[in-house]
């Protein structure tokens, strides 16, 4: 989770007037805007606009929603290539001309509230450009003034949906998970090609990738200011997380979705959903992904319905090709001690991967570079990607990553070693048969030692 609840945090609500200002583009249906070229790929001009479809409409679409505009109020376009120490002090290197276009979201009062907030900042979309349903999306991408998706529904919906998007020949930002099992896994990947086919970006919500102390701590590892790896080790532990209960007039259906961090069918458990974000860090240091995976797990407090069926706490050691081993802790549950980090150990030194390296017999090294909002910077990145004709494909790494994650629940729910080539071939769709508004039962709580994936 990016957020701790749904609501948008005023930090990303930019001003009125500093977008009328900086980008001058303001409605959708602006009159400026049909000059510039719909599609963006290959090679664009800085001027072009990137015309934004969010699909999935509500706290993390709204908020990334939120962030492609802030990228595209803070402008420096480089001539020759990009570099975010281009850029003033405390201006983000931003991509410029950004609009949203068009929401899809299975529920009304979601994308209206998602409308609502853009209306603040001057970007409210047109109603014809609104679509709910479970097949909104479908709508969204058949616009030919759509060439940038934001597709942030729970992540059961995700990999259908992101293929769907690079059939119809869209760049793509895509929350994470990329998944949340097996089947979904080969589909994100089988998009990751196809858009590398179509010179199409994708790019992840796993933001620690475009955070530059991450990025220039692990830059650092690889060229071997730790030495050899020896062992990695990845927390979340924290409380619980935002809950809600089902509402009068509600189908199970539409509870669950709304209610989708506590049903492993829509979120993946916390290990796939949350910890995700850990465990993308140790394979991005390790430049690789585990083989087998060990883990165990449970629900010990969280066991009212109102949790519907997913675990509390997890804990794994996994294995990579080296031998090497990562250990794993992810926790939602009050009153107990918290801890959100990573860390790597090599044989000459360790480090937090986040802006700190510690050599033995030698000087310890911290971060000291300008810092930018990742949740926007993400943004930035692909954009420019895209118009240098070199467009960001992080597809098969968040396939990776999320598969790692699947590994570890796959584990602890049937209490034996997972093997990577397991959870990969896994015959296993978590999806109901239909996606209709009506009765779904909650599927039972799994049981080490009985549960079967296979």
């Amino acid at each position: 989770m990016k957020k701790m609840n749904q609501d948008v945090s005023k930090e990303n609500v930019i001003s009125r007037r500093g977008f009328l200002r900086n980008a001058a583009y303001a409605s959708a249906g602006a009159a400026a805007v049909s000059q510039f070229p719909y599609i963006i790929t290959g090679h664009a001009e800085p001027d072009d606009v990137v015309r934004v479809g969010v699909i999935g409409c509500g706290g993390r679409g709204t908020g990334a929603a939120l962030n492609v505009l802030r990228a595209g109020t803070q402008v420096v376009y480089p001539q020759k290539g990009y570099h975010t120490e281009s850029a003033s002090e405390g201006t983000a290197v931003g991509a410029k001309n950004v609009v949203i276009t068009a929401l899809a979201d299975v529920f009304e009062d979601r994308l209206q509230n998602c409308n609502e907030q853009l209306a603040k900042v001057g970007m409210k979309v047109d109603k014809d450009h609104c679509f709910t349903g479970f097949d909104a999306y479908k709508k969204l991408l058949a616009l030919d003034d759509v060439n940038y998706i934001i597709h942030a529904t729970p992540p059961q919906f995700r990999p259908a949906q992101v293929l769907a998007a690079v059939e119809a020949g869209k760049n793509v930002f895509m929350e994470k998970p990329a998944a949340v099992d097996p089947h979904g896994i080969r589909l994100i990947m089988k998009a990751g090609k196809l858009a590398k086919e179509k010179g199409l970006g994708i790019v992840a919500g796993t933001q620690r990738r475009h955070q530059a102390e991450y990025v220039e701590t692990i830059k650092k590892i690889h060229d071997g200011a730790i030495g050899d790896l020896v062992e990695l080790r990845a927390y979340w532990n924290q409380g619980y997380i935002w809950v809600i209960e089902k509402q009068p007039g509600w189908s199970d259906m539409e509870w669950q979705i709304r209610n989708w961090n506590y049903f492993t069918w829509l979120s993946g458990d916390h290990i796939v959903e949350q910890h995700l974000h850990n465990l993308d860090v140790c394979n991005w240091v390790a430049d690789s992904h585990p083989i087998r995976a060990t883990s165990l797990g449970g629900r010990q407090v969280r066991v009212q319905p109102i949790f519907g069926n997913v675990y509390d706490h997890f804990a794994t050691e996994y294995e990579y090709p080296s031998g090497m081993r990562m250990f794993s802790q992810c926790r939602q549950i009050n009153g107990c001690t918290n801890n959100v980090s990573e860390f790597a150990l090599g044989k000459n030194g360790s480090s937090n991967c986040s802006g700190l390296i510690e050599v033995q017999d030698g000087d310890s090294w911290r971060f000291r570079g300008r810092r930018t909002n990742p949740y926007e910077q993400e943004h930035v990145d692909l954009i420019n990607s895209i118009r240098r004709g070199e467009p960001l494909n992080e597809a098969q790494n968040v396939a990776e990553s999320t598969l790692t994650a699947i590994m570890g629940r796959l584990s602890a729910y049937s209490g034996r070693t997972v093997t990577w080539e397991e959870a990969l071939n896994a015959d296993l769709n978590l999806s109901p048969d239909k996606l209709t508004l009506g009765d779904l039962p909650v599927s039972p709580v799994a049981m080490p030692g009985k549960y079967d994936f296979s």
